[in-house]
């Protein structure tokens, strides 16, 4: 593990210019801030045998923004100059025009850290990282005669930011992120499958790449593509579903996750705009935004305007009580923030957006809810999706997935998908699982062209009357 000093705003301009530009800015705005980011990252993946790609990125700029009422001016630059800040400042006014807002409070600062300042890129040597690809590649190619193709990616990256703000708040963080992914190819009379496996999260690469960790995420891709290998063609038909605990997570997270992010809200272009305090699922299902969760790949210290991350309930026992919220949209909606302002980088403005997304356990027995499934089938792994913000409409690939009648696991099936919107699915949930799980550390979530980590998970569920895609009739 190593540490790598945090180089401060003022190592790259005058602490009282940058204020003072800042503030020239932001006379007359309701909010807004000066974002630093430095962030460091490298990445290799060895495919069939080979290195396939390695690359090494350095990047480090700012980004300026002022907002009054519902526009936000933003301005940003890769040249740390006060030169640039000023010319960024006079762009970023435009937005505020003759002014008149009042200026935000500051968040309020927290000694909580949720991950150590330390550099997953720089502790484990290149040529080692190397050497570990291809012990993986010859691990998996002896484990089975089948494997035909192995690919292994690790990814790196400390990022940090600082956050200045007009009253002369100063707020900063480092963020580690690593990541380890393997896919697996396997082939048998003429046919292939595959499976894959990953994981990762806000802590040293050093741990990710131990014998201890990767031998398990190796056998479990392989196993995967060694399941759907003997797979059958997926039915087809409005049936009910499992869903396994964990990664599974990802369909709540497309499917409800982002129609319950402010903004859509406070547009009213979610299909859930308008129903706080309503009975939006069934009971027993609570679904929480938290990204206080310790080393978690979609947990902040803070967020990337500097408010302290918070285990946010958005459903309880069903009903709506809570939106994920940055500043903008809170001080609009009339609610306080609630630590999800997030940014891709410092090109970025924030917007609201998701951490770890997740549905609290319940009561019931996981055997139990798969032996009250008289026909459908059990979802343990997913793939693509796409989902309408709008009505909440999805449609979700199953990476693995097993046919069911009479509450008995049968055959593997591919070619599943799942076919729904999220308001109705969560009105059909008749099972909720008490083991609840969190996924490996693998996700990142697109909107508005921005991507972030993010987290989620779930336990078993029951979903009733979802439509399964596939080539074969039920």
């Amino acid at each position: 593990m190593t540490q790598t000093d945090f180089r401060p705003f003022d190592s790259f301009m005058d602490e009282g210019q940058a204020l003072a530009e800042l503030r020239a800015a932001t006379a007359g705005a309701d909010d807004g801030e000066l974002f630093l980011e430095r962030r460091v990252s490298e990445s290799v993946s060895f495919d069939d045998g080979r290195v396939k790609s390695a690359s090494y990125n350095a990047a480090e700029g700012f980004g300026l923004r002022a907002v009054r009422g519902e526009v936000a001016g933003y301005a940003h630059s890769t040249h740390m100059t006060i030169e640039s800040l000023r010319r960024a400042a006079q762009t970023a006014r435009l937005a505020v025009g003759a002014g008149g807002g009042t200026l935000a409070d500051a968040p309020q600062a927290t000694n909580q850290r949720l991950y150590r300042d330390i550099d997953p890129v720089s502790e484990v040597a290149f040529a080692a990282k190397i050497d570990l690809l291809r012990e993986i590649d010859d691990f998996l190619r002896a484990a089975d005669p089948r494997v035909v193709q192995v690919s292994v990616a690790l990814a790196a990256t400390r990022q940090e930011i600082e956050i200045m703000r007009p009253e002369g708040t100063r707020l900063r963080d480092a963020r580690p992120m690593a990541r380890l992914s393997i896919s697996v190819i396997v082939e048998q009379d003429g046919r292939r499958e595959s499976g894959g496996m990953g994981g990762g999260g806000r802590s040293e690469l050093s741990a990710l790449i131990a014998r201890g960790h990767w031998q398990p995420v190796a056998r479990e891709a392989l196993r995967i593509a060694l399941v759907n290998l003997r797979a059958d063609p997926a039915p087809a038909g409005v049936m009910d579903v499992v869903l396994g605990p964990g990664w599974p997570g990802i369909l709540l997270h497309e499917a409800i996750g982002h129609g319950l992010e402010g903004d859509f809200n406070r547009k009213g272009s979610s299909a859930f705009a308008g129903l706080m305090g309503q009975q939006i699922a069934a009971k027993g299902v609570t679904v929480l935004d938290d990204g206080t969760l310790p080393d978690r790949r979609g947990s902040l210290t803070i967020d990337d305007e500097g408010t302290p991350s918070a285990r946010n309930v958005l459903i309880e026992d069903g009903k709506l009580v809570g939106y994920m919220q940055d500043r903008q949209n809170a001080r609009l909606m009339g609610v306080a923030p609630t630590g999800n302002g997030r940014r891709e980088s410092y090109e970025h403005a924030p917007m609201p957006r998701m951490t770890n997304t997740y549905m609290q356990a319940g009561d019931n027995d996981p055997a139990d809810i798969l032996a009250g499934l008289k026909d459908g089938i059990y979802a343990v792994g997913f793939g693509g999706g796409q989902v309408d913000i709008t009505n909440g409409k999805f449609v979700f690939s199953c990476t693995e997935a097993y046919r069911v009648q009479d509450g008995q696991v049968g055959a593997p099936i591919k070619g599943a998908t799942l076919i729904g919107d999220g308001a109705t699915a969560l009105t059909k949930i008749r099972g909720v699982g008490n083991d609840l799980q969190l996924d490996p550390g693998i996700g990142t979530c697109g909107k508005a062209g921005q991507w972030v980590p993010v987290g989620v998970g779930q336990p078993t569920l029951m979903i009733g009357g979802l439509t399964v895609g596939g080539s074969a009739a039920s």
